[in-house]
C-alpha cells in the first residue's frame, strides 16, 4: 500500500471516529429509554420541525444510493462483507460505517493493484476537504452547545 494509500485510509478512519463520537454523543441520551422507545423516541424527534425533516429524508435517500453503490463497487471487487457495512449503517451511524467500507475498499484495491497507484487527489482536493473538516468539527461543536471561535454564542 502506498504512502497516499495509507494517509487516505488515516483519514477516512479518523472521518469515522469523528461520526462516531459526534452522533453517539447524542445518541446516548435515548438509551435510558430502552431499546424499543429510544427508537420510537428518535424517530418522533426526527420530525420536530421543517430542517429536521428535510435532513432525515436527505439521508435515507442518500443512504439508498450510497448503499447501491457499496454493493455495486463490493461486488466488482470481490470485497466480502459489505452487508455488515450497511447494517453497521442503520444500527450505528452511516458517517461511521461508510468511511470503514472506504478504508475496507482502499486496502482491497492496493492489495489488486500491486503497486500500481492512481492519480490520488489533487490540492484543490485538500484544500476543499480542509475546508468541509473545519465546517463539520465546527458543526460537531457546536451540536454539543459548545463554543465556536469566530461565531456568536448561542449560534
Amino acid at each position: 500500500m502506498s504512502a497516499k494509500q495509507k494517509l487516505l485510509c488515516l483519514l477516512y478512519a479518523l472521518i469515522a471516529l469523528l461520526a462516531l463520537v459526534g452522533t453517539w454523543g447524542h445518541a446516548l441520551s435515548y438509551l435510558p429509554l430502552g431499546i424499543v422507545q429510544a427508537n420510537v423516541r428518535f424517530w418522533q424527534d426526527t420530525l420536530v420541525n421543517p430542517a429536521s425533516r428535510f435532513l432525515g429524508v436527505d439521508l435515507i435517500v442518500l443512504c439508498m444510493a450510497v448503499w447501491l453503490w457499496m454493493l455495486s463497487e463490493a461486488r466488482s471487487l470481490g470485497l466480502r462483507g459489505v452487508w455488515w457495512y450497511i447494517l453497521g449503517s442503520i444500527l450505528i451511524g452511516v458517517s461511521t460505517f461508510v468511511p470503514l467500507f472506504l478504508v475496507h475498499r482502499e486496502v482491497v484495491r492496493a492489495r489488486r493493484s500491486e503497486g500500481r497507484e492512481g492519480a490520488g487527489l489533487a490540492f484543490g482536493d485538500w484544500l476543499g476537504m480542509a475546508v468541509v473538516l473545519v465546517v463539520a468539527l465546527g458543526y460537531t461543536a457546536l451540536s454539543f452547545g459548545l463554543a465556536v471561535p469566530g461565531l456568536p454564542p448561542g449560534f
